[in-house]
């Protein structure tokens, strides 16, 4: 049986877990560097939260940046080798989830914001973190998501949704069998961040210094209901 684009995304991740996790704390990702780390602390710090759930934190990085800036910081990620290497460089709550348990509310949790730092890669998988917030986000919680420029990473293939074949171009010879990813135009991100009670308060466009073009897209929902 041929394997679903979702199990396809965390068996790649499950393989790439220590090479990825080696090029955070070496801060090789040119890009990262320059303008998407800064932006997406920038981004969630403007909410102003005392409460943070990273959503698909990978190897914690950005759980411990906003640990001394926010109240309380708690990691989750579906990959069990991320989140032992997020265990092992801080005592930050970290806990192995898929975004579906998240969305049927298995983390029993209330939190001021949610961010997703490139980490929405699948379409369900991301509609079920939307879903979520209808019970870890209060009225007025935030949700902030950093994701690739759709304008950016549409390439010479259609500006229409659809699965696209993962590449790991940039990127060392230690990383295999890159994920397949959901591809969503600038009208379908912002259509889903404004759903299930949440609305759209920013959209950001960080510009990479070098080029002067979008190197990612930030959307900043808050929850009115």
């Amino acid at each position: 049986m041929k394997e679903s684009h979702e199990t396809r995304i965390i068996d790649s991740w499950r393989k790439n877990a220590t090479p990825w996790a080696r090029a955070v704390q070496a801060q090789t990702i040119a890009s990262r560097r320059l303008v998407t780390n800064d932006a997406v602390i920038s981004a969630v710090l403007d909410c102003r939260p005392t409460s943070v759930l990273d959503t698909g934190c990978g190897e914690g990085w950005l759980t411990r940046q906003l640990s001394p800036l926010v109240g309380s910081v708690t990691g989750i990620d579906v990959i069990p080798e991320l989140i032992a290497e997020a265990r092992r460089h801080s005592a930050h709550r970290f806990e192995v989830m898929t975004y579906d348990d998240l969305a049927s509310g298995a983390l029993k949790l209330t939190v001021d914001l949610m961010v997703c730092n490139f980490s929405l890669l699948g379409k369900e998988s991301g509609n079920a973190v939307v879903d979520a917030t209808q019970t870890l986000l209060p009225p007025g919680g935030h949700l902030v998501i950093q994701t690739l420029h759709p304008l950016m990473a549409c390439g010479d293939a259609a500006y229409q949704d659809g699965w696209r074949e993962g590449s790991w171009l940039g990127f060392n010879d230690t990383f295999t069998d890159p994920a397949p990813w959901y591809f969503r135009t600038l009208e379908s991100w912002v259509a889903l961040v404004n759903t299930g009670g949440l609305k759209l308060v920013s959209l950001r466009e960080p510009l990479n210094p070098e080029t002067g073009l979008p190197a990612s897209l930030i959307l900043t929902s808050q929850r009115t209901e």
